[in-house]
């Protein structure tokens, strides 16, 4: 059975994270995420350059070596060459000196030619690290170059996003939305951003069709027809006529109707039926 301790504790480990994330500024979340960027390329190009040295001192190392073997091999044929003048001139002795001494720089060529074979083995492996450094640290390079643009989008995206938040909110009262997350790699600050960018939007529309947002159209649509009204007093009373206060043309062919006649008493007189 879990301790419930632990889980508790866990429980208010998550709330407080996602409290933090909630609350969030995305400008700083961005930033963080360049500088761990930066941080890691920085880490790389610095084991780039140890790798890369460490192949340059085996190469310095072998250099030497070779050169140590190319002198023992002009020893050697130095001492036979000795050797040889001796048995010829009849000096045994002088003779068996230099064959030791060629002897001699022989056990040590054998050493260092097999040092240099060793050496050349490390080397290679040095240099095909150190290809592989070069080559990892230039990726990263333009993967950094790469996320320092997308900030500048990313920001972009933001100021887009408060501008239509402002917008939605005049018409309409709306809570702000937060994206979940861990602080922070760029993608998960991008959809942040993107869901309060299409939240605002939505809220936006939904304003627009409320019975509020007809209201302004009625009256506008009541704007609109009084503006017409006044222009059409201004064209009647440029040709001579007159119209109405309420805009409407007086009728010039079809006559009114008359009302009837009142009597004395104020009462309207009917005429019986059939008369």
């Amino acid at each position: 059975m879990a301790n419930p301790f632990v889980k508790a504790w866990k429980y208010l480990t998550a709330l407080f994270n996602a409290k933090i994330d909630e609350h969030a500024d995305p400008k700083v979340q961005i930033q963080q995420a360049i500088e761990e960027a930066q941080r890691t390329h920085q880490a790389l190009t610095q084991q780039a350059a140890q790798v890369i040295g460490n192949q340059r001192q085996l190469e310095m190392r072998l250099n030497r070596q070779l050169a140590d073997v190319e002198k023992l091999q002009v020893n050697v044929r130095q001492a036979l060459t000795l050797a040889d003048q001796a048995t010829a001139a009849g000096d045994a002795a002088k003779a068996t000196e230099y064959n030791n001494a060629a002897e001699a720089f022989a056990a040590q060529l054998v050493t260092a030619e097999q040092s240099v074979e060793d050496l050349k083995t490390l080397h290679d492996q040095a240099l095909s690290a150190a290809g592989q450094a070069k080559k990892a640290v230039e990726q990263n390079a333009m993967v950094l170059q790469q996320k320092i643009a997308e900030r500048t989008k990313l920001l972009s995206q933001l100021e887009q996003a408060k501008m239509q938040e402002q917008v939605s909110a005049s018409l309409q009262s709306m809570s702000d939305l937060a994206a979940p997350g861990n602080v922070p790699s760029l993608d998960e600050v991008r959809d942040k951003i993107e869901r309060r960018y299409a939240n605002a939007i939505g809220a936006a529309e939904l304003a627009q069709g409320s019975v509020q947002g007809r209201m302004l159209e009625v009256e506008q649509a009541g704007v609109q027809m009084a503006g017409h009204s006044r222009l059409e007093q201004i064209r009647a009373s440029m040709r001579g006529e007159a119209l109405p206060t309420g805009g409407t043309p007086a009728a010039g062919s079809t006559p009114a109707t008359p009302a009837p006649a009142e009597s004395a008493g104020g009462a309207v007189s009917e005429k019986p039926l059939g008369q």
